[in-house]
């Protein structure tokens, strides 16, 4: 399970180091095996943060897609982004992963970034629209009253 908020820094060259708290969990669920990709979510130019997946989680996630029907133009339009945008990359002996310039212009990551744990994956966003969004689904949130599906659970 992923959670939690970090900031994080990328390099010149774009590599970015997990946060410590994760690089054990991340090995032993994955060898360190992790898949990037565009979010199915928050695709417009205000968000559009990077997921970030253990190899696993991903190939999970991919047969799902692929199980849909093939002739629904949603459905396949989200295979193309999902697994078209997909990078495959592996923890270096730092703990630092490469994110390809086609996935940081997508997300407009530049330097500075947050890594967001969201259970079974980490949501990877630049910094200021991460907070931008922050801010608006704070707002969101307390004004909203909330769907049935969530209305039933008990924590």
């Amino acid at each position: 399970m992923f959670r939690g908020v970090s900031t994080l820094t990328l390099d010149s060259k774009g590599r970015m180091a997990m946060p410590a708290r994760y690089r054990e969990r991340l090995d032993a669920l994955s060898g360190g095996q992790l898949v990037v990709t565009v979010s199915l979510v928050d695709r417009d130019e205000a968000t559009r943060p990077l997921w970030v997946y253990t190899l696993p989680e991903f190939e999970e996630a991919e047969r799902k897609l692929v199980s849909l029907p093939t002739f629904d133009r949603v459905a396949h339009n989200a295979r193309s982004l999902f697994v078209g945008y997909a990078h495959e990359c592996e923890l270096d002996s730092h703990g630092r992963i490469l994110i390809p310039p086609k996935l940081r212009d997508y997300a407009g990551l530049e330097r500075e970034a947050v890594l967001a744990g969201m259970v079974n994956k980490f949501e990877l966003w630049n910094e200021a629209r991460w907070n931008r969004r922050s801010e608006a689904l704070l707002g969101e949130a307390l004004e909203a009253a909330l769907p049935d599906a969530l209305a039933n659970l008990s924590f």
